[in-house]
């Protein structure tokens, strides 16, 4: 449909209303730029920009529908014996409610909140065949949608979401000159937000709620099966007594508390489900407490960076976050799926649809649903940035017409391109007539997707039986539980001592102590002239077979793996020297409430960058290490890039390889802006293991990788466990081509103990029985020569580096090393 060949899309306001179909409509004329829009409504009261104030009220009958003066009213069900099937689907249109204009627009610029915006959506209806228009459609009006009439809210209705001062305030506007409604405040000393004011705004707010209502009513009289309302302003934001984002009243809550009131317990629960790319602030307050209205919103957050959160005049925080879920009995009732970044698409609405909404919504069997029908996550809109298409907006419709016997409401919202709107309108309203939706092209939702739906189902599980996993923090509060990571690291570090005498290096840095504390150990021959191989790597993998009956987790379904201790075995058995890196993703401090905890992406790069910059100053550059290999997963890459660019000079003359393998997080480029060998040597001595399905190998820039991005190899494999096993020999064959030479001239007594003998295929390694000294917080015994006297004992523990004075200096003047001054 092309706007701009319809004979309505640019009219002006006098001419909508000759040519309306509609009888007893205002009539209305232009007045001068301090008056604006004057005239009389169809009750014969009048609205204008002067002092007077309009006396604007529905009809006596305005609680009965005024259906039989329409050519496409609502016709009574075709067929008894299928009341429902035979029933119309409803259609609310008013072109008064395009009244609402910018009194000063932009030339350059038109404001997001178009007044054709409805008109588009009608069009696109006639266009289609499912809206009847005189002297444009070829059938008979009851072989469309039935339409429903107009009206305006009473301030009775009004207030029961709103309060008296918030209702007087919008009606004053239609006395206010144009001049004076360019500054206005309602509330003095705070700024509109996102608001545009004209004298025939009242009127069409009044409208826009009205129409909401009758809509809902129609339904539950039994008039038609289903309806949509295309309506404006929109009104989820409107909150109690802030008019803002474009909305004036909350048509929605206004129309779930009028059916309530109205029909009793034949509509006394009520499901909306808010699908505008924004939060519905509006409606959450108006239904935070109350038992009976389920408020579901899927919107972009951005971790509250995203409107409307930070424009709130009482300076609230994140208020449409997942934890905000109800309060007092409408604990529960409240649920925010918040969408951490923009673009997403059919698959992560429908999957949030599966998991969370949908088993909500069955559990909670409303007797009417409404949409909050915003299209602003379309794609193609402007100030959403989402992919959702008309398909996805039909199969969302199609779920939940299988809700409260098919009643359903349709209310728009917002969604500001007018090409997208018309389209996923019109695909809403073919489902809700009868027709299936169209098959969607991407049913595989997004990674940011499923974090995002699975933080909801986890917070939200603890009010809902139908959603599992359960969350536990209640259980382990009560039973004092431990975290699996804690109690897995110091297996591992006990395994790593019995077998290869590995202890932990003592971190002495206030912000890296408790972090890393038993999180990095070394053989005790870090110090000595031999390869050293330094690991940054992820915690070890759990593989759990759930209870399919109660979805548990049993200890002997369950099993670690530690796919990097096959490589400590490997290099200790070649002489090498080893610090193994473990990178918490949380760190358990003081009482643990045994909340889920998140995986802080930054903080973590940010430790073990510093992590390994510490180790380098304390540890790495004290050695009399032959070669030095950095070996790092996911954040240990970034680790290596970041502390290779901020180190140029060091990584280039002391550092022989770096290998990294990467699954999901970005590629780190490594470049300098100051030295040109950078660049070059990294893409000669790194070798980086990329996962197939991670998005780089979908670019097309992927096809011709430079060389800051180093030597890129394509896995099949997408795990990490999997790539690590996999590559573990090719990653040998390189560290022990590197060091030849000095394997060939090893001392073999000095490691024969070290050695000792293969037990498995992977590698691991026999160590002899040595003494039983525990791997206990930050410890590092003095070097050990195994086959000799000197044993490791408390006693030996001496500041970061454990050389001897002499070894130091000797260590100093012979590679020209300097020791930071952070220790």
């Amino acid at each position: 449909m092309d706007l701009d060949d319809s004979g309505d899309a640019f009219m002006d306001d006098a001419e909508v209303m000759s040519s309306t179909e509609h009888a007893g409509l205002p009539t209305i004329t232009l007045g001068g730029s301090s008056t604006g829009l004057t005239g009389t409504d169809g009750n014969g009261d009048t609205f204008s920009g002067s002092s007077s104030k309009p006396e604007i009220s529905p009809k006596p009958d305005v609680f009965d529908q005024r259906l039989t003066g329409l050519k496409d009213a609502p016709r009574p069900p075709k067929f008894k014996n299928l009341p429902y099937g035979s029933l119309q689907t409803g259609l609310v249109y008013d072109v008064r409610m395009r009244f609402h204009v910018e009194l000063f627009p932009e030339e350059v610029d038109v404001h997001p909140e178009d007044p054709r915006r409805i008109y588009a959506i009608f069009a696109a209806f006639v266009e289609a065949g499912l809206a009847w228009r005189d002297g444009v459609s070829d059938l008979d009006p009851s072989y469309y949608m039935g339409r429903i009439d107009a009206r305006q809210v009473t301030e009775e209705e009004v207030r029961l979401v709103h309060t008296k001062a918030h209702f007087d305030w919008v009606r004053s506007l239609s006395t206010k000159p144009a001049d004076d409604l360019r500054e206005e405040e309602q509330h003095p000393g705070n700024k509109m937000d996102s608001i545009y004011l004209s004298p025939a705004t009242p009127y069409s707010a009044a409208l826009s709620a009205g129409g909401a209502i009758e809509a809902c009513r129609a339904i539950m009289l039994g008039k038609v099966k289903n309806a949509f309302a295309v309506i404006r302003p929109p009104g989820h934001h409107a909150e109690r007594e802030d008019a803002k984002g474009f909305c004036f009243y909350d048509n929605v809550s206004i129309a779930t508390k009028v059916c309530q009131r109205e029909f009793g317990s034949s509509c006394r629960k009520v499901f909306i489900l808010d699908w505008d790319v924004h939060h519905g602030n509006g409606i959450q307050q108006a239904n935070y407490d109350d038992p009976n209205v389920l408020y579901v919103s899927l919107h972009v957050h951005k971790k509250g960076t995203f409107y409307p959160e930070s424009s709130y005049r009482d300076n609230r925080p994140a208020y449409g976050d997942h934890l905000h879920c109800g309060e007092g009995a409408g604990l529960g009732m409240n649920v925010n799926v918040p969408w951490t970044a923009q673009g997403m698409g059919d698959a992560d609405y429908l999957y949030a649809f599966q998991q969370v909404i949908m088993p909500i919504a069955q559990e909670f069997d409303p007797d009417l649903v409404i949409i909050a029908a915003g299209f602003d996550a379309a794609e193609g809109d402007m100030l959403g940035g989402c992919k959702v298409t008309p398909a996805g907006y039909a199969h969302m419709t199609h779920m939940l017409m299988s809700l409260a016997n098919g009643r359903i409401a349709a209310c728009l919202e917002g969604g500001y391109n007018l090409d997208s709107i018309a389209r996923s309108a019109t695909a809403v309203v073919k489902t809700m007539m009868g027709e299936q939706p169209d098959r969607l092209v991407n049913t595989t939702p997004s990674t940011t997707g499923i974090d995002d739906v699975k933080l909801v189902l986890r917070q939200q599980s603890k009010f809902w039986g139908s959603l599992h996993p359960k969350d536990p923090a209640s259980r382990v509060a009560e039973l004092h539980g431990q975290r699996m990571h804690d109690i897995v690291r110091k297996w591992q570090a006990t395994t790593l001592w019995d077998e290869y005498h590995m202890t932990p290096l003592f971190i002495n840095r206030e912000s890296l102590s408790k972090s890393f504390e038993n999180q990095v150990l070394a053989t005790a021959n870090y110090t000595e002239a031999r390869p050293m191989l330094v690991i940054l790597h992820d915690p070890p993998e759990m593989l759990a077979s759930v209870d399919p009956r109660t979805g548990k987790v049993e200890l002997h379904n369950t099993w670690v793996t530690d796919p990097v201790k096959p490589y400590t075995a490997t290099a200790v058995r070649n002489g090498f020297s080893v610090i193994d890196v473990n990178m918490p993703k949380h760190v358990t401090e003081g009482t643990d409430t045994g909340e889920h905890e998140e995986v802080n992406l930054g903080s973590r790069v940010s430790e073990a960058t510093e992590l390994l910059q510490y180790l380098w100053d304390n540890y790495i550059m004290l050695s009399d290490a032959t070669h030095i290999f950095l070996m790092g997963t996911n954040i240990g890459h970034w680790a290596i890039t970041l502390w290779i660019k901020a180190n140029e000079d060091a990584a280039i003359e002391y550092v022989t390889k770096t290998v990294s393998f990467i699954t999901d997080v970005a590629l780190q480029a490594c470049r300098s802006h100051t030295n040109d060998l950078l660049s070059p040597w990294y893409a000669r001595n790194s070798q980086v293991y990329v996962a197939r399905s991670h998005n780089w190998w979908s670019l097309e820039f992927s096809q011709r990788p430079k060389k800051k991005f180093g030597k890129l190899m394509e896995n099949e494999e997408s795990g990490m466990s999997e790539m690590l096993q996999v590559h573990k020999d090719t990653v040998f064959e390189m560290l022990l081509a590197e060091t030849a030479a000095w394997l060939a001239n090893r001392d073999d007594i000095d490691d024969e103990d070290m050695t000792g003998q293969d037990a498995a295929d992977d590698g691991a390694i026999v160590a002899p029985a040595a003494p039983g000294l525990p791997p206990v917080k930050n410890f590092a015994p003095s070097p050990v020569k195994l086959g000799g006297t000197s044993t490791p004992t408390g006693a030996g523990v001496r500041s970061p580096g454990l050389l001897s004075p002499t070894k130091a200096s000797a260590s100093f003047s012979a590679r020209q090393r300097t020791r930071s001054p952070g220790l």
